[in-house]
């Protein structure tokens, strides 16, 4: 999920602060203390230890009850560079180029080439899920290697399997050539083996930007 070198580098208690906001757009000590398993003390002192270093935002919110307003933190803008994101210039240049030398198509028929490879490669790693729901899973834990933020989540009322998506490295070139989005897509469902529609997410208040992979 994070570039590597800041595995060595980072306290993996940092990490998994930073992970948390990142997918949740910010939260409170107390509920950030309960995903993470520790005391409030102990995340609260990480929350401030990253805040010194400039990669959280502390923000007083007023409690609903009577009592001291709750501390919140959220991503401040230098943590952006600890997440994974293909080198924009190089590889968008390395497109047009290709449109140059081959023709004006030659820049999506090496897209279609590359989510057909992992297509491939998902499927053969996913393969020995016996359930779609365990398939879902091994599926988020390996887009989480290729730089992906991604959450499964299960409706157990209506058996609904949701994959949300909170960061996307190649988000630059799907800027560029849209057409892309629709050929990952493809790939996700022939490795899944099911039909899955997209759905661009509608934040509110200061949740992240996400996208929702539906399984059907």
């Amino acid at each position: 999920m994070f570039h590597n070198a800041f595995h060595d580098l980072l306290k993996p208690q940092w990490l998994g602060v930073l992970m948390q906001l990142k997918m949740t757009g910010g939260m409170a000590v107390t509920d950030l203390a309960k995903e993470l398993g520790g005391s409030y003390m102990t995340v609260k002192q990480h929350c401030e230890d990253l805040t010194k270093h400039g990669y959280l935002m502390r923000i007083r919110v007023p409690r609903t009850e009577i009592g001291r307003p709750e501390i919140f933190y959220r991503l401040a803008e230098k943590a952006d560079a600890m997440f994974p994101v293909i080198p924009t210039t190089f590889s968008l240049q390395m497109l047009e180029y290709a449109r140059t030398l081959f023709g004006e198509t030659a820049p999506e028929k090496l897209l279609y080439q590359y989510f057909q490879e992992q297509e491939i490669s998902w499927k053969n790693r996913i393969s020995q899920g016996t359930t779609l729901l365990y398939q879902a899973g091994l599926f988020v834990k390996l887009r989480s290697k290729e730089g992906l933020f991604m959450r499964c989540m299960h409706d157990e009322s209506t058996g609904k399997i949701t994959l949300r998506e909170f960061h996307h490295p190649l988000k630059p070139v799907f800027e560029k050539f849209p057409r892309a989005v629709v050929m990952e897509l493809r790939a996700m469902e022939e490795a899944l083996g099911v039909k899955i529609s997209r759905v661009m997410g509608e934040p509110v208040g200061g949740e992240p930007p996400y996208v929702d992979f539906i399984l059907s």
